[in-house]
């Protein structure tokens, strides 16, 4: 394949509109975390795409919220900033005629980078009545008239997808590929590995727990036959949190390992034996040096 362009787009949104879940059907393989919890994606994920002569990079970003955490200013600083320096943004949002503040403060930042702006109405496959979507193309392009496009797509089914990409492949820029052939992402193997754990963790436990959360690789080690040892630390905040993610007889924990190995299995393409251990570390959301520690850089 013969890069000649690239085309870098920020994927960006509320909190739980499907960002993640868009980024990885156009990647064609899971590289960002999806659950139904709001604030699953913490930091930027590249997600890599090479089409005939283009590689576009799409800047996955944590949707946008009122912080409540130092990890949570951390997580809204990575959004404002991922919408400088690109070719063009994605608004995403859902199949709602109401344009919320995230999304009114998302528009007014693209406005001032001054960036083409195509709005992706996602998740077209729970919508009913065509009418309910032209009511929502009415409430965006009243409050921003700019948009480059408007397209309804669903991340789930993949309509409208093939149309999205031929959108992005108009602002691709001649350029020498930035990422080597068979990358789909940025994000180091270990990164991938603990956020499929927490991935698993939202999955499974209720409400706050995961969000408590930090999970740390703290072995990676490949043996001579391919087979992959891993062994994994969970931080939770609060010792009630830790009886929880063990639960009875360890099945709790043993369920989120398990689901977690599988998934782990399938990025990695090879067999992997996976350790879990849980440990309390109070108030870490708000300790600057335990949050770097985690990859969560300034």
């Amino acid at each position: 394949m013969n890069i000649t362009k690239t085309a870098v787009i920020t994927v960006c949104g509320r909190p739980n509109v499907g960002k993640s879940s868009l980024t990885n059907a156009l990647v064609g393989e899971k590289i960002a975390i999806v659950s139904n919890k709001p604030q699953t994606t913490r930091n930027r994920i590249y997600g890599v795409v090479n089409r005939d002569d283009t590689q576009y990079i799409l800047l996955d970003t944590p949707g946008l919220h009122k912080p409540r955490s130092r990890l949570g200013d951390y997580m809204v600083k990575v959004v404002r900033e991922s919408l400088a320096e690109v070719e063009a943004a994605l608004l995403l949002v859902e199949p709602i005629a109401h344009v919320g503040e995230p999304e009114r403060v998302l528009l007014q930042r693209v406005q001032e980078e001054k960036i083409p702006c195509i709005l992706c109405i996602n998740k077209i496959d729970t919508v009913e009545k065509k009418d309910d979507l032209l009511a929502v193309i009415a409430a965006y392009s009243e409050i921003y008239p700019d948009f480059a496009a408007i397209l309804p797509i669903s991340a789930h089914t993949g309509d409208g997808l093939e149309e999205l990409m031929k959108l992005l492949a108009g602002y691709a820029q001649e350029g020498p590929q930035l990422f080597p052939e068979g990358m789909t992402t940025d994000q180091p193997d270990q990164q991938v590995c603990s956020e499929i754990v927490r991935e698993k963790m939202l999955r499974n436990l209720d409400k706050e727990i995961p969000h408590g959360t930090a999970v740390e690789v703290t072995r990676f080690t490949e043996r001579e036959n391919g087979i992959i040892d891993l062994d994994v630390t969970i931080y939770c905040e609060k010792a009630s949190h830790k009886g929880i993610i063990i639960g009875k007889h360890g099945e709790m924990i043993k369920r989120i390992s398990t689901q977690a190995r599988q998934d782990i299995e399938k990025f990695m393409g090879t067999k992997v034996y996976m350790e879990t251990w849980v440990k309390v570390k109070e108030n870490w959301r708000d300790n600057m040096n335990f949050i770097r520690s985690q990859g969560y850089e300034e």
